[in-house]
């Protein structure tokens, strides 16, 4: 019984993370659709860091390397995009301090008698290794488009969302999916397949509009 909860708590972490993250997609893609162009909420960089936290937390309760490794990689650009649109400077200083350093709290937390733990993430006997490997390169696919959103927001001094983070969310969002499925890990498929939908549409919107951003 005690178990049966504790996976149930899991699952309303990881749920909630896909909701946050679902809901910013929603609400980016019913703001463009107002203004027939791709827009950027303020919102979307909030919600993304507090899904994000939360998807962290999800992903090593579940020994998920896959999901940790897109986590720790996509979350200070979040803060980057926060601070170009002038959010981050407005939180509390605690906060500030508290969620910068989270991610190496979590780094410290996974050491166990002085050394990282791999066996608990790339010997776990519910995931094999090739599909340890193919829904890590789904995660870095899926990762490399805020990398992308980065350079290119950075060069303009501006956070946007260009054609190219709507492309490679599509392509990284296909094969997370499939590992979902695979996974038997219905958050990370229900996340998923709502997003899927927005990436698709930012495309046929810019598309339609021969956006200056497509480049």
């Amino acid at each position: 019984m005690g178990t049966q909860i504790q996976n149930y708590i899991i699952y309303l972490i990881g749920f909630t993370a896909q909701i946050l993250f679902s809901w910013r997609m929603i609400h980016q893609w019913l703001s463009s659709e107002k203004t027939k162009k791709t827009e950027v909420p303020k919102q979307f960089w909030t919600h993304s860091l507090l899904a994000s936290f939360l998807l962290f937390v999800y992903g090593w309760l579940r020994n998920d390397f896959a999901i940790i490794l897109g986590q720790s990689i996509t979350y200070f650009i979040y803060i980057r995009n926060m601070q170009l649109q002038g959010v981050w400077q407005k939180l509390h200083p605690f906060l500030k301090i508290f969620l910068f350093i989270f991610p190496l709290i979590i780094i410290i937390y996974s050491f166990n008698n002085n050394k990282i733990d791999l066996h608990r993430f790339f010997k776990n006997e519910n995931i094999p290794l090739w599909l340890i490997i193919f829904g890590s390169v789904g995660q870095i696919i899926f990762t490399f488009r805020f990398i992308y959103q980065m350079i290119y927001s950075e060069k303009r001094k501006a956070s946007l969302l260009p054609f190219g983070f709507w492309l490679i969310s599509l392509i990284g969002s296909a094969i997370i999916i499939i590992y979902a499925v695979i996974r038997r890990d219905p958050v990370l498929f229900v996340g998923q397949i709502a997003g899927f939908f927005v990436y698709f549409r930012n495309i046929i919107i810019i598309k339609k509009l021969n956006h200056p951003y497509i480049k």
